[in-house]
């Protein structure tokens, strides 16, 4: 398929207003499924099991089976709609929505249509330079998840040119709610960012609440991104594209500049803008036509006779409004007063995901600087190095534990690094690791001595440069003993113990 035309991007905003659009699907960490009791573990357990295994006859959709509301699932919901400042529904009832899911064995979905369980809300979105962009919410839903399908046989993974298909259930019937956004206008320039910025509250209000790991890569949140363009003064608006389940942050920014670059350029051409959804590719960064967009209409929506009306206590409600936690935005806007970082620092912890965790170091007994440099620095980088999370890899209580080594001296930074590398393969905690490595620094000052005297007998001269004042001499020494100690000497004290010995 030939490589779309895409108009310049400022150009494409002199000619047309970008209109956007969100759908958000969250998956529930309940210990069950939606209507079955069927287990739904966490995810590295889920993504260990063997196909087909965490499964109910509900979820297969087998004949006589019936389903059962998740009560977790419910309070979960209430709680997302309330910190999504909707009101919640007196009664809601669950609707089957009729669709072919060869991942479905019921060929319909259990979900929500024309009485959600939350409705009429708004969230308040942060960008990177501080400014808060009012996002309108029509809906929260609740609804359950389809199964995955494998296709085998191809050269890409994907449908086409596949030879066959495997079905996988165990996702069928993993508890969701759909946020789906009101029409948002005036994001001009800026849409791209607001598109990151949404997902990105969403994420972190989730994870406020506890009900969800929200976590893009592996699925648990996906956003399906709505863009359609009108021209200038105009007041009908344009067709709309769907990019479904977008699976980073930074995919659903670029998803969103792509489309409205892609549909521009068709639009000043004279052509039209298909409705459909499309898939987003990571790889080249474009995407690709799906299938046309259905209307509610086409999914023959009718209330799910097995299931009765939801209709949650008063009392139920306000206790879970009490129990809400802090907004995003202003417990952000508190953590980097009380941390002290400025808005580049802590744009760096948000950005890596890492609130939580710098979060818990400090509170573990690390220092906000200190957690900060170890979250964002090196244990980034291994994280990278291994393609996994850095929030996988070690616990907040064995950073601060580690820097608790380094502030006391028995650990430089180099031999700290060696120590955190261990922590992470296992080998312990990071006491266990120095002591099992051997690592403490070296701090019997008759040690150190007699390496700055072999040091020094090995280049005779370096002596008499630094008793004659060229101090920068002392780097010698330093370099030479540090390698005879390997590394487990204090620099810092080396080159006292060698300006001391050049004093003499």
């Amino acid at each position: 398929m030939a490589a779309a035309k895409l108009m310049d991007f400022d150009k494409a905003l002199e000619l047309f207003e970008p209109v956007l659009g969100f759908e958000v699907h969250v998956e529930l960490n309940t210990n069950t499924k939606m209507f079955s009791d069927a287990p739904n573990p966490a995810n590295e357990l889920y993504h260990a099991a063997e196909p087909n295994t965490l499964i109910a006859p509900v979820d297969l959709g087998l004949p006589g089976s019936l389903p059962v509301v998740n009560e977790t699932a419910i309070r979960s919901s209430i709680s997302l709609g309330l910190a999504l400042g909707c009101s919640i529904a007196e009664s809601s009832r669950f609707a089957r929505k009729n669709y072919f899911y060869p991942d479905l064995g019921k060929n319909y979905q259990i979900s929500q249509y024309d009485e959600p369980i939350a409705f009429e809300g708004s969230v308040e979105v942060e960008l990177e330079d501080g400014t808060i962009v009012q996002v309108p919410i029509e809906r929260a839903h609740m609804e359950e998840d389809a199964g995955k399908l494998t296709h085998m046989g191809g050269s890409t993974g994907r449908i086409q040119g596949a030879e066959y298909s495997l079905v996988d259930y165990n996702r069928a019937g993993v508890p969701l709610v759909e946020i789906v956004t009101k029409t948002i206008f005036g994001t001009e320039h800026r849409a791209p960012e607001v598109a990151k910025a949404y997902v990105a509250a969403i994420r972190d209000i989730v994870r406020g609440l506890g009900i969800s790991e929200a976590r893009l890569e592996r699925g648990n949140l996906r956003c399906d991104a709505n863009v359609s363009l009108r021209p200038r003064g105009a007041e009908k608006l344009g067709t709309r594209t769907e990019t479904k389940n977008v699976n980073s942050m930074r995919s659903v920014e670029r998803a969103v500049r792509y489309e409205i670059q892609r549909q521009a350029q068709i639009l000043a051409d004279g052509g039209t803008i298909t409705q459909e959804t499309r898939h987003w590719h990571e790889d080249t960064g474009t995407t690709s036509p799906g299938r046309p967009k259905s209307d509610a209409d086409d999914y023959r929506y009718f209330p799910e006779p097995d299931l009765l009306p939801v209709e949650p206590a008063a009392e139920l409600i306000e206790e879970l409004r009490a129990a809400l936690p802090e907004q995003p935005v202003a417990r952000r806007r508190r953590l980097m007063a009380e941390w002290g970082f400025t808005d580049l620092e802590f744009q760096d912890v948000r950005n890596g995901g890492l609130v939580e965790v710098v979060e818990a170091t400090v509170a573990a007994g690390a220092t906000p600087a200190t957690a900060r440099k170890w979250w964002t620095g090196e244990i980034t980088r291994l994280a990278n190095a291994q393609e996994r999370d850095a929030t996988e890899l070690v616990s907040p209580e064995n950073v601060a534990a580690l820097q608790k080594l380094v502030d006391a001296g028995t650990l430089t930074d180099k031999l700290a690094r060696q120590v955190l590398e261990g922590v992470i393969a296992g080998e312990g905690t990071p006491q266990e690791v120095v002591d099992a490595r051997g690592l403490a620094v070296v701090s019997d000052d008759g040690a150190l001595i007699a390496a700055i005297d072999e040091a020094l007998a090995a280049q005779p001269d370096i002596l008499a440069k630094i008793k004659d004042g060229k101090v920068q001499a002392a780097g010698a020494v330093i370099g030479a003993v540090m390698k005879a100690m390997k590394g487990q000497a204090d620099a810092a004290r080396v080159r006292e113990l060698v300006l001391e010995r050049a004093a003499q």
